[in-house]
């Protein structure tokens, strides 16, 4: 992906959303761009239109973290939006070189450790996995492949969230709050570009989702990024019917880039006896779900 495109849509993007009211500037009467000025941005940042304007142009190259900050706390940025802005100037600075290389490496040829496994294996309560920053399910216990049944039982998904939350039609039934979800994957997928933008598997997926999906061309050219490690979502699972589930997820110390995501209920809910439903048709389908045959419950 070309860095400097993607700082100049970044900034422009957050620039567009700061009205001068928020930022505590007069409206005035004539305003021909939404939101702030490049004037206004620099006026706040305390520092030149033209330097400004550069940076605005993709040029992040050498740009100390205390600019960084500034243009940062003028477009009153959040903390992954901040974090973006950064991955983007170590990536404008080549400052990444020196470990692309292994990033690469690792993603090719990652598969799960055995004590990994065995840990997802002894979470019973609850669908445990653990994808990458691409959104590939790489690791899964017993009921986390009964939860994403439908993601593992079309070939075309890959045993990737995103491709089927796009691009497969069950997605729009397992997931009731389908536009969140929409929303939540896409900054998924545009955080991980600021952070690994060499990654060719993700600029390939993002190019076939680009070219397939309306609904994900408009979200990817928003430049929406998000820090996504807890919250509560719903679901409508074709077995077991509708689910509650509050979600964590750790970034793996000895895996950096991949994040085990864990999904609970409520004790004594509905959702919870859902999951032990679940559970239950899991263990009498577990050869079904290893060769990604998934029938419905009898």
């Amino acid at each position: 992906m070309d860095n400097r495109e993607e700082v100049r849509e970044f900034l422009t993007s957050r620039r567009a959303k700061i009205t001068p009211e928020r930022a505590g500037l007069p409206s005035g009467s004539r305003r021909r761009v939404p939101g702030l000025r490049r004037s206004e941005v620099a006026a706040l940042a305390d520092m030149s239109v033209e330097y400004y304007a550069k940076l605005e142009r993709g040029n992040l190259a050498g740009v100390s973290p205390a600019v960084l900050e500034a243009v940062a706390r003028a477009l009153q940025l959040d903390d992954a939006e901040r974090a973006h802005l950064l991955n983007l100037a170590r990536a404008a600075d080549g400052s990444d070189a020196l470990t692309r290389r292994a990033r690469r490496r690792t993603a090719q040829q990652w598969t799960p450790r055995r004590s990994l496994q065995w840990t997802l294996d002894a979470i019973t309560a609850g669908p445990a996995f653990v994808r990458n920053g691409r959104m590939d399910l790489l690791a899964a216990n017993q009921l986390a492949r009964a939860f994403y049944a439908d993601v593992y039982a079309s070939p075309g998904n890959q045993a990737n969230l995103a491709r089927f939350n796009f691009l497969d039609p069950s997605a729009r039934g397992f997931y009731p709050d389908w536009d969140t979800f929409a929303d939540v994957a896409v900054a998924i997928l545009r955080t991980e570009a600021g952070r690994n933008p060499h990654d060719k598997e993700l600029h390939d997926l993002v190019g076939e989702l680009c070219t397939r999906s309306d609904e994900f061309r408009t979200r990817w050219g928003a430049h929406d990024v998000r820090h996504h490690g807890t919250g509560t979502k719903r679901f409508h699972h074709r077995v077991v019917g509708d689910l509650t589930l509050a979600f964590e997820g750790l970034e793996m110390a000895a895996e950096p880039g991949l994040t085990l995501t864990v999904y609970t209920a409520e004790p004594g809910s509905p959702s919870a006896e859902a999951l032990a439903l679940l559970a239950s048709w899991a263990a009498t389908h577990e050869r079904d779900l290893a060769s990604d045959t998934v029938p419905l419950l009898e």
